[in-house]
């Protein structure tokens, strides 16, 4: 069981201070996310579709842990295009908050991300291509996470936002234990 609140001041040290304990088995993984991700997104590289584990295997992993911990980051940004920079900054901080995880002691440390990768422009798709493997994490709905589902069930907002005025509540969840 992890030192929760040791863990906790680590958090708020990196600047995330915003964030919830919630159980393993309370992740809802469900098939039509990955559908989604293949049909319904832009993105295509190598924390993506087809390029991560089947759906079974997500559920199988997420299994192995009992405690994690749910981030959430609130943005409003004024053009669609200032979203990027904003999710590649956020998303190095918390590589590096798993990584300070996993030195206090956490070895099976796991950041699910709260997007796709996004680190290169020209990403070359396939994992075992990939230009920055220790930053590339998985985005929680490429694992086929039902981040909605999980979110409103641990008290946390959010909603399909139509435009991009409208503030972001963007969700990452580190496996801890």
């Amino acid at each position: 069981m992890p030192d929760k609140a040791s863990l906790e001041q680590l958090f708020v040290q990196h600047g995330f201070s915003d964030f919830r304990w919630i159980k393993a088995k309370d992740i809802r993984v469900s098939q039509w996310v990955r559908f989604r991700c293949l049909f319904g997104c832009s993105s295509r590289g190598g924390a993506c579709p087809p390029n991560v584990p089947s759906i079974q295997e997500c559920r199988e992993f997420i299994a192995e842990y009992e405690d994690v911990v749910l981030f959430r980051l609130e943005k409003a940004v004024v053009h669609p295009e200032d979203r990027k920079p904003w999710s590649r900054e956020y998303s190095k901080k918390l590589v590096e908050l798993e990584r300070q995880v996993f030195l206090a002691g956490y070895y099976k440390a796991f950041l699910m991300g709260f997007d796709s990768c996004g680190y290169c422009a020209d990403c070359p798709g396939a994992r075992q291509q990939c230009r920055l493997p220790k930053l590339s994490r998985p985005g929680a709905d490429a694992l086929g996470v039902d981040v909605f589902a999980t979110v409103r069930a641990a008290g946390y907002p959010i909603e399909v936002l139509k435009n991009y005025n409208e503030t972001m509540n963007r969700y990452a969840f580190l496996l801890v234990e």
